[in-house]
């Protein structure tokens, strides 16, 4: 009797349940792992190669279940995965001078395609209508399309998620390198990047199946140098200190005002660590390049890269409340803006903290249970900061006035 492949057994798994295409990686590898025992497979299965027969197995399976898409939606899926082609070519180009402001512009015309054909495909008509006819908003007798901004609050419904956060970020920041030769950028946003391509590539699976998958496409980029010694990394550091002054500021007011738990989210930043694999144990199979999953290893093979990421990792030194303000600095900014209304520190803005929930009452026994998208405990000072998005909210909300009258009157 021949004893059946793993790439087999999986593709046997696939067919007879659907439903472990979708289901989660732990599901998935014991699933295999169960059948495979019971075909009396005997080898040893890798939890990161069985994912990645996975991947590749749904997408010759989705041949069959791709969903019937029209020539519209087709045509922005066309649209969305060569814009994001071209956005990773322009990136991995060492010659380009504008690797980061290229990347931007083309990720935008691709996420934005993307969630055009999304809406198209769920029978919404994703254009602006004119309020008071009703008809379609017509610009050089064209509709007027959702920009991104409007396709991203549609899409997530206005939540805050880590993906639309980082969808977000390059919305804000595109308009501000469009035009500007910028390579310095190239160093400090690294990890939005990286994330802002492979949330794309999910989306796009989720929504239209693996064979649109951008995966097999891509390569690794290659590497100039093993590691950086102090030389480089000195001139990298003078790159960066050239940032122009208000995208840096930009930069560092939107990651403040992110919660803790958006921040650290690979949705949001992709943080990475490059450990050479040295040794001279390999197969000629093996890969040059694994993403190994980190949550899928057994409790032993973990320790091994934890200590090894121990070893490597950079030392990051936060910089204590950076672009944060005190409730008198924020009294006075949404003052200026709501004149002739009266909004002081200890009363309005008082009122407002409480109302809002930004921050825990006066003698609560855990006074850093903050709203983090707008307020921080500073442990060392006994007291509280602000972040920008709190300022802009208030603004928003008392340039009302009944709602003024209302947060004041309670």
């Amino acid at each position: 009797m021949v004893r059946p492949s793993a790439r087999s057994i999986i593709e046997e798994l696939l067919r007879a349940q659907p439903a472990l295409a979708s289901a989660t990686d732990d599901e998935f590898i014991q699933a295999v792992r169960s059948e495979a025992m019971l075909k009396g497979y005997q080898s040893s299965l890798r939890p990161w190669n069985l994912l990645r027969q996975r991947f590749a197995i749904k997408a010759k399976l989705a041949g069959r279940t791709t969903p019937r898409l029209s020539k519209a939606v087709v045509n922005l899926i066309s649209k969305a995965r060569q814009s994001a082609l071209e956005a990773v070519a322009s990136y991995n180009n060492p010659m380009s001078p504008f690797r980061s402001g290229s990347f931007i512009v083309h990720m935008h015309i691709a996420w934005n395609a993307l969630l055009l054909g999304i809406f198209l495909h769920q029978g919404i008509k994703p254009h602006y209508f004119d309020s008071i006819t009703g008809k379609s908003e017509l610009i050089n007798d064209e509709v007027k399309w959702w920009d991104l901004s409007k396709c991203v609050k549609e899409y997530w419904k206005g939540a805050e998620y880590a993906i639309s956060k980082n969808i977000e970020f390059f919305v804000g920041i595109r308009n501000k390198i469009e035009h500007s030769l910028m390579p310095e950028l190239d160093l400090d946003i690294f990890g939005e990047c990286q994330s802002h391509l492979i949330n794309f590539e999910s989306l796009l699976t989720k929504e239209f199946g693996e064979s649109y998958a951008l995966t097999e496409t891509l390569a690794m980029s290659l590497q100039f140098s093993r590691l950086r010694d102090a030389n480089q990394n000195l001139a990298a550091r003078r790159l960066h200190q050239t940032l122009r002054p208000d995208i840096k500021e930009y930069i560092d007011r939107f990651r403040s005002a992110l919660s803790a738990e958006i921040s650290a989210d690979m949705e949001y930043s992709f943080k990475v660590f490059l450990v050479p694999n040295t040794g001279n144990h390999r197969s000629k199979e093996s890969l040059a390049v694994e993403f190994v999953k980190y949550d899928t290893l057994e409790p032993d093979e973990a320790d091994k890269y934890r200590r090894v990421v121990t070893l490597i990792k950079d030392r990051h030194i936060p910089v204590a409340n950076l672009d944060k303000m005190r409730a008198g600095e924020v009294a006075k900014q949404v003052a200026d803006a709501i004149k002739p209304r009266k909004f002081t520190a200890s009363t309005h803005h008082a009122r407002c903290a409480q109302y809002y929930k930004a921050r825990p009452p006066k003698g609560s026994p855990n006074p850093a249970a903050c709203n983090n998208n707008y307020c921080f405990y500073d442990a060392a000072h006994g007291d509280y900061v602000y972040t920008k998005q709190w300022v802009d909210f208030l603004i928003k909300e008392m340039s009302d006035p009944a709602k003024y009258d209302a947060v004041m009157t309670k």
